[in-house]
């Protein structure tokens, strides 16, 4: 009978109001006008009445099941949809030759694959002749970031559509399109209307379900925010510590860090943190962030940056969090310099292309009369023993011309550092040869 009441278009009276609010034309779905609207790729492809096969990307809720049935209406082609968590491989071979005698038989088919990414790469793999030979129209859906779940032959064939999180605007035209369905308004002030809308996170269908709830309530007083908080369980956040969420929101906080925005930096910490991010993991990034951005142009930035990971390590949640954000805030507002990352990473490099260079003979450990015998330690200057504290004596192996890796541009402490640095580089440039001075 499901069947057929989807034939239909007809939803069955006790469909959920999220079936029942489905759209039934591409004009009707909200929030997609970048490809569904004038102009949009999507549009073009069906007034042109030729689709091309695509993946749909995006967060739940943003109508990807309902754009792919739609499509298939519009340009005359047989829907056909399986799911990569219940199918396996004879699924899709069943699929596959149904298509395939449906197309010998002049009916184009678009086969509609939901968690497309859930499929191994030997499975995606056997996509492929198909939409090669036209058999399929392939339409995937998936939350995950396609360049790192599909394998790139597949996405060398088709197209991929970023699907957008629904903005107020769409969310609250959903919320007149389900008051107009079910004859009523929402019991709710404009608060807490507008707070209904946050709980949703962008998703289109947990905003309908939540508002099923709603519309059920025998009430007749609109509920304010902390009432309607009162009836829906707050939402988790969508954050998944595993995949593409996590990496993008901590280089947000990385990058707020590195940009000298301490609000920004706090709003993302909170958010990982809200979404069930492991506090120490943002610990060791923080301490990286001291040492990667910060250096010497603070160097007390690494000493909070631990000291914030002890602070937690001690008090634990909730109370050691705040220590993670002082952290935060310092490094966010501290100056910043690369002067260490930088020269570490050429120092680096330089070590692999010299080799097996041995260290002067004069800086070399003597610690037996063979050794000195052959000038082990001849010539060294003690540095904090001579009139400057500096003898600008040669440090580097012997053949090899003299670098600069630390190039500090005199940020906060770098100030002094960089000072001194051209007073030593002014002291070098006038000493005797190296190993020439006693000591």
């Amino acid at each position: 009978m499901t069947d057929l009441f989807e034939a239909s278009g007809i939803h069955p009276p006790d469909a959920p109001l999220a079936d029942r609010l489905r759209p039934r034309t591409l004009d009707e779905v909200v929030g997609q006008d970048h490809l569904l609207g004038p102009g949009g790729p999507i549009r073009r492809m069906v007034e042109a009445g030729r689709l091309g096969s695509m993946i749909l990307w995006g967060p739940p809720g943003t109508g990807k099941t309902t754009i792919a049935r739609l499509l298939a209406q519009a340009a005359g082609y047989q829907f056909q949809q399986i799911s990569a968590v219940f199918s396996g491989v004879a699924d899709l071979k069943k699929a596959f030759e149904a298509a395939r005698m449906r197309r010998a038989a002049g009916q184009s088919t678009l086969l509609f694959v939901d968690e497309i990414h859930r499929f191994n790469r030997a499975q995606q793999d056997g996509f492929l002749p198909f939409v090669e030979e036209g058999i399929i129209t392939l339409v995937g859906a998936t939350t995950e970031n396609p360049s790192f779940e599909l394998n790139g032959a597949l996405l060398s064939r088709s197209q991929v559509y970023v699907l957008k999180r629904l903005d107020d605007f769409a969310l609250d035209q959903l919320l007149i399109r389900a008051e107009a369905q079910e004859g009523k308004t929402l019991p709710l002030t404009p608060e807490a209307r507008h707070a209904l809308a946050a709980l949703a996170d962008g998703d289109g269908r947990y905003l309908l379900t939540m508002s099923e709830v709603l519309f059920d309530l025998t009430s007749t007083e609109p509920l304010d925010v902390h009432a309607l908080a009162g009836i829906l369980q707050k939402r988790p956040p969508a954050y998944d510590k595993s995949r593409e969420e996590h990496y993008n929101l901590i280089s947000a906080l990385h990058k707020s860090v590195r940009g000298s925005d301490p609000d920004a930096a706090l709003y993302w910490l909170a958010r990982m943190l809200n979404g069930g991010e492991d506090p120490l993991y943002l610990a060791r990034r923080i301490v990286r962030m001291a040492v990667e951005d910060i250096g010497e142009a603070d160097p007390l930035s690494l000493l909070v940056a631990n000291a914030a990971k002890d602070t937690y390590d001690f008090l634990g949640s909730p109370e050691g969090e705040l220590a993670l954000a002082q952290a935060v805030v310092h490094l966010a507002t501290a100056p910043k310099s690369v002067g260490v990352y930088e020269a570490f990473k050429a120092a680096k490099r330089a070590a692999a292309e010299t080799g097996s260079l041995m260290p002067p003979a004069h800086i070399r450990n003597a610690p037996t009369k063979l050794m000195k015998s052959l000038g082990y330690g001849k010539g060294y200057q003690y540095d904090p023993s001579t009139p400057e504290g500096f003898s600008g004596a040669n440090f580097f192996p012997d053949g090899m011309e003299r670098r600069v890796f630390y190039t500090p541009k005199g940020e906060g402490h770098e100030a002094k550092v960089k000072e001194r640095l051209e007073r030593w580089a002014a002291m070098r440039a006038e000493a005797p040869g190296e190993g020439e001075a006693g000591g």
